[in-house]
């Protein structure tokens, strides 16, 4: 029997993680929900999904669902996984997790008193390029890292009222896309022990671009930088104490890296790729739930909190606090 998927939230990303599970054979797309049943016809129309529903309390009730994709705007993602997990199903939750680390750290557990999966969304690191880093890493292929370099910027034409620039929307780049450099460093150094960042915040009040340092125990570094204002290169580079490792752009979609080991010709791998990359993610949670899991390995609880807790200690520098945090 095929792996049910549900999709609560019907926006672009969710129709990417849709086309995705075309390129999975055991996937499903079951269930979409949305809160116009309107958009939830068009959508599972386009995507043949038995059920079409206009609310999302009626997806996480259907008992068919094997598991939620949760889409929504990351203001919504707490209670719309909460809303899920208590309805018995687990989560796939859109990155960033939450809006903040206490949200974070209610929805974990949850899924610890229910015994139910619960994963971000972070579909980077499970692509086959982020598969065969890990691996070269923990082969040495370039000595201890010590540094780590990533950015994500492009630029967005300003507008108060769209989600990147709307404080009540979480707007802002270091929750939009900052969140992929920080979570790359996470993979390969763990959780930092400071984090030092500026930015600067636009007319609505959101981080535009910012730029940030992490130190880790070692004293390991990852220089890191977002916008929603400012195109960037979009590369990717993890220097060892013997060689380094560049990932091409864009290094959060890879398909390319090359390492450079010292005293030896650079060596391009190019892992095969198939689907459009949300497919790994998927992959990924029907793997955990099939084997009785409620975190994956690979991107564990502890990891996602300790994510959110980084962003959380850079916008504290900032002053920079969403609507729905102030008491």
């Amino acid at each position: 029997m095929a792996f049910r998927w549900g999709i609560i939230g019907l926006g672009s990303i969710a129709r990417k993680f849709a086309e995705g599970l075309v390129a999975v054979p055991s996937a499903e797309l079951y269930a979409v929900a949305s809160r116009s049943r309107e958009k939830a016809e068009e959508f599972g129309g386009d995507f043949g999904a038995k059920k079409r529903y206009g609310s999302y309390a009626e997806l996480a009730d259907d008992p068919n669902v094997d598991a939620v994709y949760v889409a929504t705007p990351h203001t919504s993602h707490r209670d719309d996984a909460l809303l899920a997990l208590n309805g018995g199903k687990p989560v796939l939750c859109e990155k960033p997790f939450t809006l903040n680390a206490a949200e974070c750290e209610g929805l974990i557990k949850v899924s610890k008193s229910k015994q139910i999966f619960l994963m971000e969304a972070m579909w980077t690191r499970f692509m086959p390029v982020m598969v065969k880093i890990r691996e070269l890493i923990s082969e040495g292929s370039i000595g201890d890292v010590r540094l780590v370099e990533a950015d994500f910027g492009f630029r967005a034409g300003f507008n108060p009222s769209a989600r990147h620039f709307d404080p009540k929307l979480g707007g802002g780049a270091l929750l939009d896309v900052g969140v992929y450099p920080i979570s790359l460093a996470s993979m390969l150094l763990g959780q930092p022990t400071d984090a030092v960042g500026l930015a600067d915040k636009g007319e609505s009040g959101v981080d535009e671009q910012s730029a940030y340092v992490l130190k880790y125990k070692r004293g390991e570094l990852a220089v890191l930088s977002s916008a929603i204002r400012t195109n960037t290169a979009h590369v990717a580079a993890i220097y060892g104490t013997a060689g380094k490792i560049v990932i091409d752009s864009p290094w959060w979609v890879p398909k390319r890296l090359t390492v450079y080991r010292d005293g030896s010709e650079p060596e391009a791998i190019v892992p095969e790729f198939v689907g459009n990359g949300y497919n790994y993610e998927a992959v990924e949670v029907e793997r955990c739930v099939a084997d009785g899991k409620i975190e994956s390995e690979i991107l564990p609880h502890a990891e996602t909190l300790a994510i959110m807790i980084t962003l959380d200690k850079l916008r504290s520098q900032w002053g920079l606090v969403y609507p729905q945090e102030k008491v």
